[in-house]
């Protein structure tokens, strides 16, 4: 197509904004919308048209689960202002770090001083080699650059939701907390094999965002659907951890379920309690579990 042709049809241009062109369809209505028109949504984006019927088509239920988290209830939509720092940077660290690996010689370095292994953290079964810190740098090296692309493509979708929705803390204490999980069901299922990649993580926000969804009212079939196939193309692709994908989803559904249940002010130092205390488990679990089943 020319661009004479693309310029005049006129279904390339926002329906609000006839002088705006715009590659972006509202999920609902399918027409064309520019950006200052776009409502995130958990799947692409809702113009504002369709953004005021669903909320007038709200149940009940979903009013009373806009007042108690803050939202808009039909949809989860970000609830707070500001860019989502902490997903560019966690895109930016990790890209970078993952592009290095793809240097001959100094990437190989990379991925074996990075990578997870449950001996790793047992110096009684590896000649005295102590390397805790492991469970969570695993998240910041990749397999190679679809690895990479699929991971970091996830995460940015699902941190410009969930991001502004939760804050940057807890989001933070979301993904960390997740990888950490992905790690210590990696340790537990299959404690020989070494692994790589931020997935983990990124079923833990996938699995958070459904709970949340739930919490809110809103439709999560698309969520669960999403979910339920990524988990299930880890059995069928070699070379994938479904360890870790279980790990992270059951960690990050149960880290939602603690913010959905202490999201008012004066149960903010029991959300830090619970949060802290689901870390700490994992590490008392990863610390006992897995040496007897490698002693076994």
């Amino acid at each position: 197509m020319t661009s004479s042709e693309f310029t005049s049809n006129r279904d390339n241009f926002c329906y609000r904004h006839p002088d705006r062109q715009s590659f972006v369809l509202c999920q609902r209505c399918m027409r064309t919308v520019c950006p200052e028109c776009q409502t995130q949504a958990p799947v692409g984006v809702i113009c504002p048209e369709c953004m005021t019927a669903e909320r007038k088509n709200r149940t009940p239920a979903q009013k009373r689960a806009q007042r108690r988290w803050g939202g808009s209830g039909g949809t989860i939509t970000a609830v707070r202002s500001g860019k989502p720092i902490v997903t560019y940077v966690l895109l930016a660290v990790t890209t970078f770090i993952s592009l290095l690996q793809l240097i001959p010689g100094v990437g190989d370095q990379i991925t074996l001083a990075l990578r997870f292994a449950a001996p790793y953290l047992y110096p009684q079964l590896n000649g005295g080699i102590f390397e805790p810190w492991r469970l969570l740098t695993a998240m910041f090296v990749h397999g190679g650059f679809v690895h990479l692309a699929l991971n970091m493509l996830a995460l940015w979708m699902l941190g410009q939701t969930l991001e502004p929705m939760l804050g940057r803390a807890r989001y933070l204490a979301l993904y960390l907390i997740s990888g950490l999980g992905g790690s210590v069901a990696v340790a537990l299922i299959a404690p020989t094999t070494a692994t790589v990649g931020a997935s983990g993580a990124i079923f833990g926000l996938m699995a958070a965002l459904l709970i949340i969804g739930r919490h809110l009212g809103a439709n999560v079939t698309g969520i669960l659907v999403v979910l339920g196939i990524n988990f299930a193309f880890s059995f069928f692709v070699a070379r994938i951890s479904w360890e870790a994908h279980l790990g992270g989803a059951l960690v990050g559904a149960l880290i939602a379920f603690i913010l959905t249940r202490t999201r008012r002010r004066e149960q903010r130092t029991w959300q830090i309690v619970l949060l802290a205390t689901v870390a700490v488990l994992l590490l008392v679990v990863v610390a006992l579990v897995p040496p007897l089943i490698l002693l076994s």
